[in-house]
């Protein structure tokens, strides 16, 4: 008698391309407030024309999705094969634009370069003592994470609030009473709810002007890159600093997936697909690419946990980068709608961080200094924020 196939890991399951298809979008548009907000946001900053501005947002959601498809399918030891999206950092494109104001737009994409050439340096280091860290340092990172991205959600919502409160309110009761393939979508169905109620009240949308039928992203749209060690330093910083991030989502995906976590073997995957995604949008103009957190929370809410969902989230993305119809009408998604979908995601995040140091011995006095002082460190930043205002 034949021995039977082994069971198919549930990070390692195909999805039956009917339920594909809805589960990668409510990926995408979960996550897409955060790459269109910062191309924008650099728009802005940097003074650029409407077409350019396409071409780098054309450019950000082919990053996106490029970064998606590394993460999920893992090539040459790049990328975890973990659910993962991935979003230009929102501190990494305030950085980029304070280098470019300060240096010019070339000297910032050289600091993106030379930001992801030293995490790709400091890799192996990195993945030798990653082994190191206990529950303890990992829950207190991810509920920081947690919180500091609720109240960076917070002001999108509070554009509109009663269409963030829609939103939160309809995702809040799919979870709870829907079943099977509709409790998985929750997320996108609280959104659907949520961009009804605001067409219903007159919320605004967001008007993105343009008829071109192709969105290509340009190489080098500043010019050469140019090369200053000391203007980069805050992005030779973020980019250091970010492996704490990518180490607490890394172990916090694989937990939400059901996979025991390999930090020394998944972390620096992790962090070395972020590094060849920026890279790549050093090249096209873009900031320092991170993997985003927010899919995580819809991993754990909606218990689907197939890789191949942000897989095709990813060719999602690319389609939406190089259609210029389809990103015009993401773009114009409510801001409120957006924010009050990523205040559910965000606050699941901040538990599974609670969950995780729920483990440790917090009666242990040298464990609840470190998890005081680590949340001292996190939270006074989002708490009392006029604390590191410039004197008057």
């Amino acid at each position: 008698m034949a021995a039977p196939a082994p069971a198919v890991a549930p990070v390692d399951a195909r999805v039956p391309p009917a339920r594909l298809v809805p589960l990668a979008a409510q990926h995408v548009l979960a996550m897409l407030a955060a790459p269109v907000s910062t191309v924008f946001l650099l728009a802005g900053g940097l003074r650029l024309p409407p077409d350019r501005t396409a071409a780098l947002l054309s450019a950000t959601l082919v990053l996106c999705g490029s970064g998606a498809l590394l993460q999920s399918f893992g090539v040459l030891r790049i990328g975890a094969r973990l659910p993962f999206m991935m979003l230009p950092g929102g501190a990494a494109a305030a950085l980029f634009l304070q280098i470019a104001r300060e240096h010019g737009p070339a000297t910032a994409s050289g600091a993106v370069l030379l930001a992801a050439a030293l995490l790709l340096a400091v890799l192996p280091l990195y993945g030798r003592i990653v082994r190191f860290f206990p529950p303890l340092v990992m829950g207190t990172t991810v509920l920081v994470i947690g919180v500091n991205m609720v109240a960076a959600a917070a002001p999108m919502a509070a554009v509109g609030s009663g269409p963030a409160l829609v939103t939160v309110a309809a995702t809040a009761l799919g979870l709870v009473l829907l079943r099977g393939v509709l409790r998985q979508l929750s997320v996108l169905l609280g959104m659907a709810v949520g961009t009804a109620a605001a067409a219903l009240t007159g919320a605004p949308f967001r008007a993105v002007p343009g008829d071109a039928v192709l969105a290509l992203p340009r190489l080098l749209p500043y010019g050469a890159p140019h090369f200053d060690l000391l203007a980069a330093l805050p992005l030779l910083v973020f980019a250091l600093a970010s492996l704490a991030e990518a180490t607490g989502q890394t172990v916090l995906n694989s937990e939400a997936v059901g996979r025991a976590p390999e930090p020394a073997r998944d972390v620096p995957r992790t962090a070395r697909a972020d590094a060849v995604a920026s890279l790549a949008a050093g090249l096209l103009g873009g900031t320092t690419m991170v993997t985003s957190a927010e899919n995580i929370g819809i991993v754990r809410l909606t218990g689907v946990r197939s890789r191949f969902v942000t897989a095709a989230a990813g060719a999602l993305l690319v389609v939406c980068g190089l259609l210029a119809p389809v990103t015009r009408l993401l773009a114009a998604l409510p801001v409120s709608v957006v924010g009050g979908a990523a205040l559910v995601i965000y606050a699941v995040i901040a538990a599974m961080g609670i969950d995780m140091l729920r483990r440790t011995d917090l009666t242990d006095r040298a464990a609840s200094t470190v998890v005081a002082l680590a949340l001292l460190a996190g939270l006074l930043p989002v708490l009392a924020p006029r604390l590191y205002a410039p004197p008057p």
